[in-house]
């Protein structure tokens, strides 16, 4: 079911984002050559708590036999897509690393992710990440009223698979907001089998393409989480979270 929100809610929703976008904007100086991902995930707790936040990734399961998610954050480097836990990896010149958030603002869900370049990236790597980035602007300017929600998937597609990329097709958006995962699930790629509801005003999404410089296949590491590429290729993740209006969209995790 698909769950509206009123002007009220969204501007909690909003909040809630706005914490995450703090911190994206304050991690800048932490991303570096030397610094372990388990530090960054421990300045990423530490911000959300003191904004008057819950790490909402902290200790979630979407149950199935999940482990509780262990880290108040994902942070994926080079050939790992999403759900990276955060540990003894120490960061390298040249690495691209998205860091993914949760958090929960007195009931009211974030949820946005932000790829960072790490010293001297290759060309090739750099344009990955800007073009990532670029699909999910595309993306955002078609969430208007009365528009098929497979319209997202084709802006995606027609932007990224002509230059090449891969689009995970085992993960994809989501609704949120009252929850980190809502309906309806926001595909990446363009299936015209499934258009989707059409987008209505008070609907909050979250839009996060994941982009390969190989295939789409993926495989889950052992510890149930980690997603990385089943080629090695690397890959870039980004996301926001937007709320649907009867004019234009509102992107409630904005970092600039």
């Amino acid at each position: 079911m698909i769950l509206l929100k009123n002007s009220v809610e969204i501007e909690y929703i909003r909040k809630s984002n706005q914490i995450i976008a703090s911190i994206f904007r304050m991690l800048h100086p932490y991303i570096r050559p030397g610094v372990k991902t388990k530090e960054i995930d421990e300045i990423i707790e530490d911000a959300i708590l003191s904004r008057g936040a819950r790490p909402s990734f902290k200790g979630y399961t979407p149950g199935g036999g999940f482990r509780p998610y262990p880290a108040a954050s994902c942070i994926s480097v080079n050939e790992v897509v999403i759900h990276g836990i955060p540990g003894e990896y120490t960061l390298r010149d040249g690495d691209i690393v998205s860091i993914d958030i949760g958090t929960d603002f007195h009931g009211y869900y974030g949820d946005a992710s932000y790829t960072y370049l790490v010293g001297n990236v290759s060309e090739k790597n750099r344009t990955l990440v800007e073009d990532t980035r670029k699909a999910l602007d595309l993306a955002i300017e078609v969430c208007r009223e009365g528009v098929y929600l497979n319209e997202i998937g084709r802006v995606i597609s027609s932007y990224l698979l002509p230059r090449g990329y891969g689009i995970l097709r085992d993960y994809c958006g989501h609704g949120v907001g009252k929850a980190l995962h809502e309906d309806p699930p926001v595909l990446n790629y363009y299936d015209p089998k499934r258009k989707g509801p059409k987008l209505k005003k008070g609907m909050v999404i979250a839009i996060e393409p994941m982009v390969t410089l190989g295939t789409h296949e993926v495989t889950v590491l052992k510890d149930g989480w980690t997603v990385v590429t089943k080629d090695g290729s690397w890959a870039a993740h980004w996301e926001h979270s937007v709320a649907i209006t009867d004019g234009e969209p509102i992107v409630l995790s904005a970092w600039e």
